[in-house]
């Protein structure tokens, strides 16, 4: 099983460094909480970064991302979902994320009932790469995530995978479970204080 690690607020900040994400470290940094949330992530709007940008930073294991049947034109038709509310800011803080380990071989729309139920929210596709930028191990062989909190008009769900040994950014049927993919949810979102 694969899990989320806690990194500390500076350690993901060098890590999105590292990546060479193109925005400032100060705007970055409006993220920041008191006290550190266990089993977080920053995470950022389309304004700070755009999600074909963020998209071709992602590399696992000195392997770069393959787009699994999306163009950088169909990433951007990807929006949050109505049951979601970003934070109005450049930066903000995924609080408490989980890999969706309880919703494998579960239909992301199933899961999405069960996420929403427990009071959690569903990972958007940007919030996934943020998190992918941050932590490419959250992602292994038979081992990956839908991003249902993400849809753009059909019934397709964004999700991250390994395919030849590379991490792939695809889709899959909103009613088709698979039993490698869980749906990845935050207890919620949270802008810096």
């Amino acid at each position: 099983m694969v899990e989320i690690m806690t990194l500390s607020f500076d350690e993901q900040l060098a890590r999105l460094a590292a990546r060479e994400l193109p925005a400032s470290p100060e705007t970055l940094a409006t993220a920041r909480m008191h006290p550190e949330p266990a089993r977080s992530a920053v995470a950022w709007s389309r304004e700070a970064v755009p999600i074909a940008q963020a998209v071709g930073l992602i590399e696992r294991d000195g392997r770069g991302v393959v787009l699994g049947h999306l163009t950088p034109e169909d990433l951007e038709r990807f929006v949050p979902i109505d049951a979601i509310e970003l934070p109005n800011a450049d930066a903000y803080t995924l609080v408490d994320v989980d890999l969706g380990a309880d919703s494998r071989n579960v239909a992301p729309e199933d899961a999405l009932q069960t996420i929403l139920a427990a009071g959690r929210s569903p990972l958007t596709l940007d919030e996934g790469v943020a998190l992918m930028l941050q932590q490419p191990g959250v992602i292994a062989p038979n081992w990956g995530f839908s991003l249902a909190g993400s849809r753009c008009g059909d019934q397709r769900v964004p999700a991250l995978w390994i395919s030849d040994r590379k991490p792939k950014l695809g889709w899959c049927w909103d009613r088709n479970p698979h039993t490698w993919l869980g749906t990845a949810s935050c207890a919620s979102r949270a802008v810096g204080d």
